[in-house]
């Protein structure tokens, strides 16, 4: 049974129950939950309203969380139990399939920003590589009858990722409130793992099989950019976890660098393979020399001469051709745009890659 919410005011020693009043319509709650789906509990970004499906439905909401994870929203208006939980059933089956750019055209289709805009808006992060991995179906009602919720309750027994919700409307000295109730409590759900439905294809962006992301920690007392963009070099050390990825880098990759905090100040490629600072030999003028030779600004070296630092602990360097790159002062950054904690990564997304393409003017060799 969904819990069920009274609301008292109190004056003075006496409390006063708030009257139950009758929201003006089922679509004035769909307004609402389209304005701010937080009502629903967690932050979410709506996505698509009424959006139509292959069968000629409409879905009500369609909105994503912070994981990626689509969440299907439907209203029960006069429905019967049996037509409303099929009919949140079947957009769900059909949502489960839409892959990645067929999520963010729908997206951009209803969103007056772009959607990875919209998703840093809303979740402070850009979108995760992997978008719909997951399903969540919720019916919505201003109350919620006997039969919807004997057939959710046992549907939920099978793990099926839907629940219910409904909404209490109050009014009090012509302030009006919501009081919102679950079917379902959220630990339940996530204790008997029917909180969401795996979708059966990935919905990972599909990499272009040339272009990583590259994290470049620009710091007063360690690695600087300046050098890395004079001598052409990306490099990450300190622990295995920060350079392995960055070791693994190949030949000829095109690598996107992003120093945190910052934007992206260079685009290039890989030139060689990498190795540590202490041994790293680099072309310099045309010719090969030891880069700890250099005028370097930047400390790199993370052990002494009698105790050389461990591969684990010791500074990678990779050798790049930089196809632009400009010092940090000038980095690129927009809303929506990928950024992560690896050194190194495929980079999948879209719309970073495209924005970095028509900031930095690059033609079709070095983006294509």
């Amino acid at each position: 049974m969904p819990v069920q919410m009274g609301m008292w005011r109190i004056d003075g020693d006496t409390p006063r129950r708030l009257s139950a009043a009758t929201l003006p319509s089922e679509a004035t709650l769909e307004q609402y939950l389209e304005k701010d789906p937080s009502l629903l509990g967690d932050r979410l970004l709506v996505i698509g309203r009424q959006v139509k499906t292959p069968h000629g439905k409409l879905i009500d909401l369609l909105a994503m969380d912070g994981d990626g994870n689509l969440h299907v929203l439907e209203l029960k208006r006069d429905k019967t139990p049996r037509d409303v939980v099929a009919q949140v059933l079947d957009y769900g089956s059909w949502v489960s399939t839409l892959d990645r750019d067929s999520i963010i055209d729908l997206a951009n289709n209803h969103l007056e920003v772009p959607f990875e805009s919209a998703f840093e808006d809303v979740f402070g992060t850009s979108a995760p590589d992997e978008l719909n991995a997951a399903v969540q179906m919720t019916i919505v009602a201003t109350d919620l009858d006997s039969g919807s919720e004997r057939i959710v309750t046992y549907l939920r027994t099978f793990s099926v990722p839907v629940n219910a919700v409904f909404f209490s409307y109050l009014e009090d000295d012509g302030r009006r409130y919501l009081a919102r109730s679950w079917l379902a409590r959220e630990d339940e759900s996530e204790a008997n793992g029917t909180a969401y439905a795996k979708s059966k294809k990935g919905k990972r962006a599909e990499w272009n099989g040339m272009d990583w992301f590259v994290s470049f920690g620009d710091d007063p007392l360690g690695r600087r950019w300046e050098d890395g963009r004079r001598f052409g070099f990306v490099s990450a050390g300190g622990e295995a976890w920060y350079s392995r990825s960055l070791r693994n880098l190949p030949l000829g990759g095109r690598v996107n660098v992003h120093v945190p905090g910052r934007g992206y100040v260079a685009v290039g490629e890989v030139s060689g393979p990498a190795q540590r600072f202490d041994e790293a030999r680099l072309p310099i003028d045309g010719v090969e020399a030891p880069l700890s030779s250099q005028p370097l600004v930047g400390v790199y070296e993370r052990g002494t001469e009698v105790a050389p630092a461990s591969d684990d602990i010791a500074e990678w360097v990779v050798p790049v051709r930089w196809f632009t790159s400009v010092p940090v002062e000038q980095a690129y950054w927009e809303k929506g745009m990928f950024a992560n904690q690896n050194s190194a990564c495929k980079l999948r997304q879209e719309f970073t890659l495209e924005r970095l393409g028509r900031h930095f003017d690059l033609d079709g060799d070095e983006r294509e």
